[in-house]
């Protein structure tokens, strides 16, 4: 009776976040061709029948999770199935012979990428050595697809990192500082870098993360009243001008690598807002800056 109970819920969870997933494919994709990526789900739902996460998760809600971030991305359809795909020939019995039997060549070279990169040891110790391994990872693949779907599993991985054991946890935080939010940086990806440094930070250094948080969330309102006023100056001087235009606004936070001491080294969370205007890009910013409480004299404790 337990596993049938199991086996619903397994296959609500499932049906919901593909659901989702398809909604955001057509939202952003509505004249492609969606039925590779209904193929993988069902494809990825077999394979992966009756394995479970350290979370206890169905493993299935892993690939379904990296294919949503993919379709955040507003990615194609292959690469959202190579997503849903991307931990098959690793942890099941399925090969790439098979992979690209079923899905064609691109799906087949693209998890091929991915499984390649899996097999990485990138625990490293010096910055330079980290620096070698993220052209080394960069070097190996022939289609940008496969580090972003990489960098989608590495989120995925890093949102559900609490499930493991400390020591795991402080190796995976430590090589996504490391490898994956810079590689994300370049790739000029502030938000998939960010909440990857953000998590880093947070099992790197918990006592310090915290302390920043909370410096930071204690501003947020004037940055948030400060957004407010310049959306509505804006909006009105358009306005005025008979310039219709889409008024945007946000606050940016990314935990860096600071190695000044604590009394030196400085929080700043940046807010702005712009609008867009025949194809120009204005942009107001306002910073807010206060001390870094950090413990150590290693802390990373810069939001910027």
């Amino acid at each position: 009776m337990a596993t049938l109970r199991q086996q619903i819920a397994t296959n609500v969870l499932s049906v919901t976040k593909f659901r989702d997933l398809m909604k955001g494919m057509q939202a952003n994709r509505p004249t492609e061709d969606l039925e590779i990526v209904k193929k993988a789900y069902d494809y990825s739902l077999r394979v992966h029948s009756g394995q479970s996460r350290a979370s206890g998760e169905p493993y299935l809600v892993h690939p379904l999770e990296v294919a949503l971030v993919l379709a955040e991305m507003k990615m194609d359809p292959v690469a959202v199935a190579a997503g849903l795909l991307h931990d098959s020939v690793e942890d099941t019995s399925v090969t790439i012979v098979d992979i690209r039997k079923e899905f064609g060549e691109q799906v087949a070279h693209i998890v091929e990428g991915v499984t390649k990169i899996s097999k990485i040891d990138f625990a490293t110790k010096e910055e330079q050595q980290a620096e070698n391994l993220r052209k080394m990872m960069l070097a190996m693949v022939d289609d940008i697809r496969v580090v972003l779907i990489k960098l989608a599993d590495r989120l995925h991985n890093m949102r559900t990192l609490e499930h493991l054991e400390p020591e795991r946890q402080q190796k995976i935080a430590k090589e996504t500082l490391e490898i994956y939010g810079p590689i994300a940086h370049r790739l000029g990806m502030g938000k998939i870098r960010g909440e990857l440094e953000d998590l880093g930070f947070r099992y790197l250094d918990p006592i310090a993360y915290e302390q920043v948080k909370e410096a930071v969330e204690s501003h947020r309102k004037v940055g948030e009243a400060f957004l407010s006023r310049v959306e509505g100056v804006v909006r009105d001087k358009l306005k005025e001008a008979g310039i219709t235009a889409k008024v945007e606004s946000r606050t940016k936070r990314t935990f860096m690598p600071c190695a000044s001491s604590p009394g030196r080294c400085r929080t700043v969370m940046r807010c702005w807002a712009s609008f867009t205007m025949y194809g120009d890009r204005c942009r107001a910013v306002s910073r807010i800056s206060l001390p870094c409480r950090g413990p150590t004299s290693t802390s990373r404790c810069t939001l910027r």
